[in-house]
């Protein structure tokens, strides 16, 4: 018995045995690896789909966010502004789903994205609603956020100089 573990589940191994909490610690195990950044994994759905990537970009009058939102149409993209909140939410339509109706195709595989998401990002500042903008093109999302008058006033450089 020198180097033997005295453990249950291996044990149950030797035995050919099945050891239950062998099996619940797999079934956990399979249950939260399909959770990735706070976000359920599901089927038909990748994880970067999910994950919308943004750039976020500034000038001295305004902030830039770009989103890449391959295989989504302009009509499915939805983009609101609340005081310092910018929210895009967006679907991409599954073509298996419509194209088995309109043109009897048999889909044998489906390892494209597909699905509903959204994300809410906090701005510096409350944006002023009406005069953000928004344009898609290629595929790529663009929202301006214009900064207001004051916070365009307080940007300052600053000279750095070398420590005496």
């Amino acid at each position: 018995m020198k180097g033997e573990s005295w453990l249950p589940s291996l044990w149950s191994e030797r035995r050919g045995e099945i050891d239950p909490f062998r099996v619940l610690r797999s079934q956990m195990d399979d249950l939260f690896s399909g959770w990735v950044g706070g976000l359920p994994r599901l089927a038909g759905i990748s994880d970067d789909f999910l994950a919308l990537r943004v750039d976020v970009s500034e000038t001295p009058t305004e902030l830039t966010v770009k989103a890449d939102l391959p295989g989504v149409e302009q009509k499915d993209i939805d983009i609101t502004v609340s005081g310092d909140q910018l929210t895009i939410r967006a679907e991409k339509r599954s073509e298996a789903e419509q194209e088995t109706d309109e043109k009897g195709r048999i889909f044998h595989r489906v390892e494209r994205s597909y699905g509903s998401f959204q994300r809410t990002m906090t701005l510096p500042y409350t944006i002023d609603t009406s005069k953000v903008a928004a344009s898609f093109k290629d595929g790529v999302l663009t929202v301006s956020l214009p900064k207001p008058p004051e916070v365009q006033k307080q940007a300052k450089k600053i000279e750095v100089k070398p420590a005496a």
